[in-house]
């Protein structure tokens, strides 16, 4: 509750300070005339109105604030012909609003100084002398002018950069937000591809099955019934039999091998579609996990890829488990001769990084394949949050 008070207290200073400058003005003006000629009940009721018609002024808009401008005018004039020189102050103030009211150039703060001439020579002859020095009244004058002009053309102006900041940011979150969902759907789609791709090489593997070994094997399975009805009458015969359907069933075991090597998917295509489906399977968990890679994968080996794969899944399992995380960035760079893979999250981190059996595993394989890998996470000052793997392979 008092942090609202204090916030709103914030928001309305220069409206308060103003109010305050106000009432001080007309306090001034009332105790002049007080020592002189005493005050009257009309000053009284002008000045009330004056007060009401500035302070009104500042819960409407557009051209309504201008009529309460309007009566505020006529009213200090007749103060200031009835009243004097001592509520020049009050015209002052209401000169500064007028051109709060119309965003005057900076120029019309400075003609301010004109009311000591006003009442140098215009007011001066309503009563016998001024009522403060003309020092006094620079003095005051120039404190009224600062405090408008650094409203208008210093905070007004830090509020307006402010505004566009915010919704500079706001635009930039915006298209984040876009940036993030449009990445969401084409990692979505790159899945569908992959997973369509994995079905149509099966598809095309049992097709080319089927018409390669299904007329090799469907004739040896004639051919040994045939034997096993002429085995008894012509030995020899089935023998002969025999060794063609050995050597028909070893053509088709060639076959078959030729095939598999020929229709298996690229280690790369199977890798990049387990990654794609481990980030899948985090988001739909409520962590965001996101993939991304550099340069030309189809350079990285087979081997390699398992290392990779094997460490990646190790590595977001971790974070999953223990890191309370929100984010997950899996990164692949493929460089002249080194391949770099990054996995992040955003994390709790760790003060300090002890290997298990997860960790020893992953530094195994890293080791095996004569790369390096280290670990990241909180630096001394706590500043860093999350933990981070880094490989780093030779292609």
């Amino acid at each position: 509750m008092g942090r609202v008070v204090s916030d709103n207290l914030k928001e309305k200073y220069f409206l308060i300070v103003r109010i305050i400058i106000m009432l001080l003005f007309s306090g001034y003006g009332v105790m002049i005339n007080e020592e002189k000629t005493g005050v009257s009940a009309e000053i009284l009721l002008l000045i009330s109105l004056y007060i009401s018609m500035v302070c009104l002024k500042e819960f409407v808009d557009g051209r309504k604030k201008a009529v309460f401008l309007v009566v505020a005018a006529i009213d200090i004039i007749s103060v200031l012909y009835m009243g004097g020189a001592g509520y020049i102050f009050l015209g002052a103030f209401l000169y500064y609003e007028i051109l709060l009211c119309i965003r005057a150039r900076r120029i019309w703060y400075y003609l301010i100084y004109m009311t000591i001439f006003i009442e140098k020579y215009i007011l001066v002859s309503i009563i016998e002398e001024m009522p403060l020095d003309v020092i006094t009244q620079i003095i005051i004058l120039t404190f009224m002018l600062v405090f408008y002009m650094q409203h208008e053309f210093v905070v007004t102006d830090y509020e307006r950069q402010m505004m566009q900041d915010t919704i500079t940011q706001q635009s930039l979150k915006r298209d984040m937000r876009i940036q993030e969902t449009t990445a969401r759907e084409q990692m979505k789609k790159n899945i569908l591809m992959s997973e369509n791709k994995v079905l149509e090489e099966r598809a095309a593997l049992s097709q080319t099955l089927h018409d390669k070994l299904g007329h090799n094997i469907n004739g040896s399975i004639y051919q040994l019934e045939a034997i096993k009805v002429i085995m008894d009458k012509d030995s020899d015969k089935a023998r002969s039999m025999t060794q063609a359907v050995i050597d028909q069933l070893r053509t088709g075991m060639d076959e078959i091998r030729a095939i598999l090597r020929k229709e298996r998917p690229e280690k790369k295509q199977m890798a990049l579609l387990q990654l794609y489906e481990l980030c899948e399977d985090c988001n739909n968990k409520g962590v965001e996990a996101e993939f991304e890679s550099e340069g030309d994968l189809s350079k990285v080996p087979d081997h390699l890829w398992e290392v990779i794969l094997d460490n990646a899944f190790e590595a977001v399992t971790n974070s999953m488990k223990y890191s309370s995380c929100e984010h997950i960035n899996i990164g692949i760079v493929v460089m002249n001769k080194m391949v770099r893979c990054t996995i992040k999250d955003d994390g709790v981190g760790c003060d300090k990084i002890e290997d298990g059996m997860g960790l020893s595993g992953m530094r195994k394989r890293i080791r095996e394949a004569g790369g390096t890998i280290d670990f990241e996470s909180k630096n001394e000052s706590g500043t860093q949050k999350g933990f981070k793997v880094n490989m780093l392979l030779p292609l």
